[in-house]
């Protein structure tokens, strides 16, 4: 019983971590597109 609530946590641990990057990319994302820059910090064209 133990084992799963184990699992549990990890897989609660990295859906958060994954969770927090993906809203940090998306927040970079629409500063972005206000201000006009690159997402990635490079000359797309």
């Amino acid at each position: 019983m133990k084992f799963f609530t184990r699992r549990r946590v990890i897989v609660l641990v990295i859906v958060a971590v994954a969770g927090f990057v993906t809203g940090r990319l998306a927040l970079r994302a629409v500063g972005n597109l206000l201000l006009g820059g690159t997402l990635f910090g490079g000359n797309i064209l």
